[in-house]
This record gives C-alpha cells, structure tokens and sequence, in this order.
C-alpha cells in the first residue's frame, strides 16, 4: 500500500510540474490606450480608436481589468508621464493614438525596447519595437479628386489646406493629379493658408469651384462657409478626411459634402490588439533606409476608404481609376 501511494504521488508531482508552464503561460496580457485631448466622446479619433478596442476585447474575450485607458491634456510632459507610467507598470501593449504621440513614443519605448508600442497616424519612430500603423492619404485624396472632378458641372474645383502643414503641398499636387485622371479637362484651384480661412473659402467660391476638398482641421470654418454658401445660385459642395475633421460627422454638414475620406483608426487598434495577442507583431518595412516598420494601411486592404456621403455608388470610371489604385498602377503617390 505505501509502495503505491509513493507511486500515485510521484505522478501527481510530475503532472503538477509539466502543466505549470501552461499555467504561467496563461497568463494574461495587459493592454493599455493612451487617447489623444479629449479622449472618448470627441466624435473624432479618440472616439474611432475606442470603437476599435470594444471590438477586440469583445472578439477576444479580454477582461477590462487587463485594459488601461489614459488621456492626455495635449502637453509633452504629459503625454511622457502617462506613457511612462504605462511602462513602468508592465503593460506589453502600448497604443498612442495620433501623430502627437511621436516624440513620446521615440524616447519611452528607447527606455522600455522588450516593451510593445503601436502609434496611429504617424510613421516617423524608428524603433524595432514600435509598430507605426499610418495611411496611404495621397491614394484616397487622389480618389476624391477624380470623383469631384467628374462630378463638377461648372468644370472647375478646388483644394485647400494648412499653410503650416509641410505635407499640403504634397497633398495639392496629388489632387490636381487625381482630378485630371477624373476629367482632363478640369480647372483646378489649391489655396494653401492659416488665417482667414472664410475669405480664402470665399475667394474660391467666388473663382467658380463647386468642388471643395478641405484637410484643414483646426475648426469647422471651412465646411461652416461652404454650408453658407451652398445654395441654387452658388451650388457648392465640401469633402474631407475623417477623423481628422470630426465635425464632417454632424447631421448640419452632411447635407454640404459630397465624398469622406476614412482612416480606419478602429482597424488599426483591433488588429494591433488581436496580434499582441497571438504573439505576432505588425512590423512590415514602410521605410527600410530609416528602419521604420508597422502597417500602411490603404485601399486594397481596407484601412482606407473614399464614400459618397449621400451613400450612392460611383461612375463606372471612377470605380477604374479605384481598382488602378489598389492594383498599385498608379504611381508616384507618396504616402
């Protein structure tokens, strides 16, 4: 009998032993969001990102008591504590949403490198463990401008974006390019300014465009002066690039807009969450000579998208220049 009970407890001991790796493997990971100013109940990408992470802690069954949510009051220390702070408490998974994040990304994750950080909308952070998931804006303005132009009846649209931003110059020559591709025949017109924002909208009104693309995103001045204009007489209509202008989202714009650019902030953070926790990463090369890697996302894959507001589908021709964008035989785009 002693014999046997030494027997039956030496087995229990090694049974105890090889299933105690699974156990400490179990164990779950702890993700964290550091949302931009503002955080939740923005409507803009504060708002896009959390959609993101209800997805995945729904589809993955994630207990919230693994998830860490913090905000920022916008200002550099800030943003450096609560990140930080994040680090130091052994979260694998850091997401920081928005281009603001990158000068705290670059420094806390050099200080944390067996740490996992992701920043939305922005690709600038050469760090190995830094997965930069931005978008391919060039291909989905390029889109909309081709759509605006075939949609024009004056034959004439226009473009105009921040002085300030060094890459609306980039933006506007894209756009005049798609809008050729659109109609060869179209007049293009870009205004590139910081102030007096409703006289640069009225200059253009009044150059004959009833076509606007905006990318300005400080406030709503641009869509709120085309919604004045926009009448029978001087029929005008705006487009632009959400989240980044959340106020495109209120019911007393829409009615004004003709196309919406959309960056899939929610995709972006389910996909970084759902890798995260299959033990991958998203690290493709997007600049190879600085070392940059995570994710551009596009057309082709879905991160990006151009609609009609009014939800009708495009021209057979502007379905063509979509499929030559996403089929890569477009080029010369940029980011």
């Amino acid at each position: 009998m002693a014999k046997r009970f030494t027997f039956f407890a030496l087995v229990l001991s090694l049974l105890t032993t090889l299933t105690l790796p699974n156990s400490i493997a179990a164990e779950p990971k702890k993700i964290a969001i550091a949302y931009d100013v503002g955080g939740r109940g923005d409507n803009g990408l504060n708002d896009l990102a959390a959609l993101g992470l209800e997805r995945a802690i729904k589809k993955l069954n994630i207990s919230r008591l693994d998830v860490r949510e913090q905000i920022t009051d916008g200002n550099l220390g800030d943003r450096i504590t609560r990140v930080r702070f994040l680090a130091k408490n052994k979260y694998q998974l850091i997401i920081c949403v928005g281009s603001g994040y990158a000068d705290t990304v670059r420094r806390i994750s050099n200080e944390y490198p067996n740490t996992q950080f992701a920043i939305i909308d922005d690709e600038s952070v050469a760090m190995t463990n830094v997965s930069n998931l931005s978008f391919a804006t060039s291909e989905a303005i390029y889109l909309a401008a081709a759509a605006m132009a075939v949609k024009s009846k004056s034959g004439k649209i226009g473009f105009i974006a921040p002085k300030a931003d060094p890459i609306s110059m980039k933006y506007a020559a894209v756009f005049a390019k798609g809008a050729a591709a659109g109609n060869s025949k179209i007049k293009v017109f870009s205004k590139l300014a910081d102030s007096n924002i409703e006289a640069e909208v009225a200059g253009l009104v009044n150059s004959g465009v009833d076509q606007l693309f905006s990318t300005w995103s400080k406030s709503d001045e641009v869509i709120s002066t085309v919604a004045r204009f926009n009448s029978a007489a001087t029929p005008i209509l705006i487009s632009g690039i959400l989240p980044d202008q959340y106020f495109l989202n209120f019911s007393a714009g829409k009615k004004n807009q003709y196309v919406a650019v959309s960056k899939r902030y929610d995709l972006a953070v389910e996909q970084i969450i759902t890798a995260e926790l299959s033990d991958k990463n998203i690290l493709n090369i997007l600049d190879s000579k600085k070392g940059i890697y995570g994710n551009r996302y596009n057309l082709k894959d879905g991160g990006l998208s151009v609609k009609i507001v009014a939800g009708s589908a495009f021209s057979a021709k502007i379905q063509g220049i979509l499929a030559n964008l996403k089929a890569g035989r477009v080029k010369n785009l940029g980011n």
